[in-house]
């Protein structure tokens, strides 16, 4: 049966999936790239980019495991770029240049309509504002009978664990200490999201846990 995952998300080991002040120039917070070092010389992670070579240890193995199946994705607007409000143009295309590693449709959470874009590869963005369910429906057609992946940010994470929507929840805990930033589980009851640990795996940067719906 398909389902929707959060897979390879990083943590740093005080528990922020992501660094203060996001800006063009830090993407992902201030700190924020150090949360994916474990993740950028794997083999995976440069073919999703069209780039050959990488890693092939325990972290690229875990990083295909986490790339595959998957049919659709979901994303939070800060995930998308850094405009906040309404879209004063439509000249912001992502982070990503031409060529978005996703090459499947993304649904991206937002309050301001947005008409689809189109991208090379395969992906297409589509803003969706009606919520979280509405996004989660629209990217399960969308797959086609794979899995749904929902890629972050850290507060589009929550609201999925919130609402008991996630089947399996995959950490990958990096060596680096942020000391603020946007905290994944904090005053989140892991009882109440219904998942359990499964698995824990050591890479070479960083340590994998693992967790699925309870039966």
């Amino acid at each position: 049966m398909p389902k929707v995952r959060v897979s390879a998300f990083s943590l740093s080991l005080d528990g922020f999936g992501a660094g203060p002040d996001q800006s063009l120039e830090h993407p992902l917070g201030r700190g924020g790239m150090g949360l994916h070092a474990w993740l950028f010389p794997t083999r995976t992670f440069r073919s999703m980019f069209g780039e050959e070579g990488g890693s092939t240890g325990p972290d690229d193995a875990i990083a295909a495991r986490a790339m595959a199946g998957i049919g659709a994705w979901i994303l939070g607007r800060n995930m998308f770029g850094p405009v906040r409000g309404p879209w004063p143009d439509l000249s912001w295309r992502g982070w990503w240049g031409d060529v978005p590693p996703y090459h499947t449709d993304v649904f991206v959470l937002t309050h301001h309509a947005r008409p689809p874009l189109a991208m090379a590869g395969g992906t297409t963005f589509h803003f969706v504002t009606e919520g979280i369910l509405p996004a989660l429906e629209r990217a399960r057609a969308a797959a086609g009978g794979r899995d749904v992946r929902i890629g972050g940010g850290v507060s589009t994470i929550r609201q999925y664990l919130q609402a008991r929507l996630v089947d399996e929840l995959h950490l990958a805990v990096s060596p680096v200490l942020l000391g603020r930033g946007e905290a994944l589980l904090a005053e989140l009851d892991p009882e109440s999201c219904g998942l359990r640990q499964v698995s824990y795996v050591p890479g070479e940067g960083a340590g994998h846990f693992l967790l699925s719906r309870e039966p």
